[in-house]
């Protein structure tokens, strides 16, 4: 168990099941995902300058985090992770 899932753990006690539903259900907004992609496929052709690599970084990490508050969502609703 990493820091932050022990950390998220109790936190996820907090959330209602709306809320819960909300944060499963949740997307970026398309501007986000396409940046996302551009940023995903310059990184796998290794094209990536400083500045975009330091972007990217922090995009995996939130997606890090959004994952691991969706999987503490779907264990308050019960729900398998899809």
């Amino acid at each position: 168990m990493t820091v932050l899932e022990a950390y998220l753990g109790p936190l996820s006690q907090c959330l209602t099941p709306d809320v819960a539903r909300r944060i499963v259900d949740y997307r970026p907004d398309e501007r986000t995902q396409e940046r996302l992609d551009y940023l995903r496929t310059r990184a796998n052709d290794g094209l990536l300058s400083e500045a975009e690599r330091a972007e990217y970084q922090e995009f995996v990490e939130t997606l890090d985090f959004v994952g691991l508050l969706k999987d503490s969502a779907r264990a308050l609703l019960g729900t398998p992770k899809v």
